[in-house]
């Protein structure tokens, strides 16, 4: 008779696309949102926490097919009585909730509705270096309010919240543009066939990478790109693609000029004009907050999104200079994007309805402060109180509760005590800024021992045998003075 067959263990890997998070990384994530959070609280938004989980149908930009029924989501269907139930994503990112919840409560909210987000967000898609497919998000924004004053708003709070959590001037500026310049650009050119002004606007979004003349190249006859490979182009003649560069192009030393080149490039479109009107009153707005272009600028080149975005768009940049992985300068780039969609809601009501937000992505963010040395990459363990006589285990917890009564982060040790010496290494490993021994001559003296275990590491890396015998960083106090003395030495270390 055979042997049954064993079941295989599972492999303790994560998914391919996830990762794990640990103690300082998630500690380093909680404050920055924390500091994040209280800005946008200072500006009067109020927080909002959806279900990860919207029905398809809410999330609207994936819809289930016959043979990708998730695609870009995570996405299943529910089974009812005929096994046809709803199709169910995780959401995908923090604004199509946001566009579904307020058309659900709109007559029990108020307009506007000033809303603040934090959150993961899940995409079915293909993962890659710094790619995963769960991250969070960060968003702030104003439904309701069809005034500039609320991008302009948004663009200050931007500001605001990248000095908050320490970026400082000088190392980000927020960039500002106009989906309807963009639009009276179009229709100077002529441009009526949606194929072509979605290959134009697709070719504008380029224009980082490939530079004007790059642009021109893909407007008109095509051009070859880095590996050699010819690129078809939109077809356009050079008239037809002049008004794009001079749009591209229209970026000046002052804001004045800048908004005189886009009048020009937009021509007699009403569209553009009113685009133009629009950052013009935006940057009035902000200047007379005191956000000028060293902050907050008119900056034509941002063509994030401007198939989603209906108004004002704007993206804040990290200026300051990294290493690449091939050990080449670069600038940090993009960290922060957003706009105004005056669509979204009106999936749901039938009615437009405006709107206007930004959305931080708050793991690069966290890499730029990781950059500028704003993070603290270690997190201080807990206050390990070392176990010496079992039998008196109620005596170690008694200390503990004074601790943490005291608002001081401190742990029993719950491993085998049998070897003191793998105490010291559990609390080295926890990051613990202190040691309590209690032993038995202690105990019966009505002291107790303190180690300071951060001033004893860094005697240790240059002590003489004799000094390190004398243990300066070991303290024997009365056991009534546990607490005052633990509070003195966290202090000392600070």
């Amino acid at each position: 008779m055979s042997k049954p067959k064993k079941t295989p263990r599972p492999k303790a890997e994560t998914p391919k696309g996830f990762r794990d998070y640990f103690g300082s990384e998630v500690s380093e994530r909680k404050a920055m949102l924390d500091a994040i959070a209280a800005v946008y609280h200072r500006y009067g938004f109020d927080a909002l926490e959806t279900s990860a989980v919207e029905t398809v149908e809410a999330l609207g930009k994936f819809l289930p097919d016959v043979d990708r029924p998730n695609e870009g989501v995570f996405g299943w269907q529910e089974a009812d009585d005929e096994g046809k139930g709803d199709w169910l994503a995780l959401r995908y990112d923090l604004t199509a909730p946001l566009a579904r919840v307020y058309a659900q409560h709109r007559n029990d909210l108020p307009t506007p509705y000033r809303r603040y987000a934090m959150g993961p967000v899940w995409r079915n898609e293909k993962p890659g270096p710094g790619r995963f497919r769960q991250f969070y998000q960060c968003d702030a924004d104003t439904v309701g309010s069809g005034s500039v004053a609320a991008d302009a708003e948004i663009c200050a709070m931007l500001a605001d919240t990248l000095e908050e959590v320490g970026i400082p001037r000088g190392d980000y500026i927020v960039r500002v543009n106009n989906r309807k310049v963009l639009n009276g650009v179009l229709e100077t050119m002529g441009l009526h066939d949606a194929g072509q002004r979605d290959a134009v606007l697709r070719t504008i979004d380029k224009f980082d990478k490939v530079g004007a003349a790059g642009v021109r190249e893909l407007l008109t006859t095509g051009r070859k790109d880095a590996s050699g490979a010819f690129i078809d182009g939109v077809g356009l003649s050079d008239v037809q693609a002049e008004p794009v560069l001079a749009f591209l192009t229209s970026k000046a030393a002052g804001v004045t000029q800048t908004l005189e080149n886009l009048r020009a490039a937009v021509g007699d479109s009403e569209a553009g004009a009113q685009g133009v009107d629009e950052l013009q009153d935006i940057a009035a707005l902000l200047g007379a907050q005191g956000y000028g272009p060293d902050r907050i600028d008119i900056d034509p080149s941002v063509v994030r999104g401007l198939g989603y975005y209906t108004g004002p768009v704007f993206e804040a940049e990290l200026t300051f200079e990294i290493l690449d992985e091939k050990g080449r300068k670069r600038q940090f780039g993009s960290v922060a994007g957003g706009g105004r969609y005056d669509d979204l809601v009106k999936r749901f009501t039938g009615q437009a309805v405006p709107a206007t937000g930004v959305s931080i992505g708050v793991d690069r963010l966290l890499a730029a402060l990781r950059e500028k040395g704003r993070m603290n990459s270690t997190t201080s363990g807990p206050v390990v109180v070392t176990v010496m006589d079992k039998s008196r285990m109620a005596d170690y917890q008694a200390m503990v509760a004074e601790l943490r009564q005291a608002g001081i982060r401190a742990e029993v040790y719950l491993g085998n005590p049998k070897n003191f010496g793998n105490q010291l290494k559990y609390a080295d490993r926890r990051g613990s800024p202190i040691a309590v021994i209690e032993g038995g001559d202690e105990h019966a003296a009505g002291v107790v021992q303190i180690k300071d275990l951060i001033l004893g590491a860094k005697i240790a890396e240059s002590a003489t045998l004799e000094q390190w015998k004398e243990r300066p960083s070991q303290f024997e106090v009365p056991r009534v003075d546990l607490v005052t003395k633990v509070r003195e030495i966290l202090e000392s270390q600070a």
